[in-house]
């Protein structure tokens, strides 16, 4: 049995999509929890859209365009943000790893916009 009669995926990039905003969600909403809550709450608001979103993207549902719409302007801004300031309190060869998580996550976010919305007829 393959991964795509196994999971009934219709299409295999916005099933890579999901995994990604699978991963993105939990990675966020675990970071919140390993806090214990003390981080701020928008990583917790984005990990929960992340989530939403990957499920609205596997159904192929409508809906799950506009989520990532809102993702992508809410992410970029939040990764831009994020590292500018790690950036300039830090040297990026100290956070090297981090800073290239932010900027996968962001570069990410934008293939996963452009394509959802160029594909946005498909969604039913």
């Amino acid at each position: 049995m393959t991964l795509k009669s196994k999971f009934k995926v219709e299409n295999q990039v916005v099933f890579l999509f999901s995994v990604f905003y699978i991963i993105a969600g939990a990675v966020e909403v675990f970071y919140l929890v390993a806090e214990n809550f003390a981080a701020p709450p928008h990583i917790g608001v984005l990990g929960l859209l992340s989530l939403i979103t990957a499920y609205g993207l596997f159904k192929m549902r409508k809906w799950s365009v506009l989520l990532v719409t809102a993702l992508f302007f809410l992410g970029i801004t939040f990764g831009a943000t994020t590292l500018y300031n790690s950036v300039t309190l830090q040297t990026f060869e100290g956070a090297l790893l981090f800073h290239t998580a932010l900027i996968t996550y962001m570069i990410m976010l934008l293939i996963a916009f452009i394509y959802v919305v160029a594909k946005r007829k498909k969604f039913e």
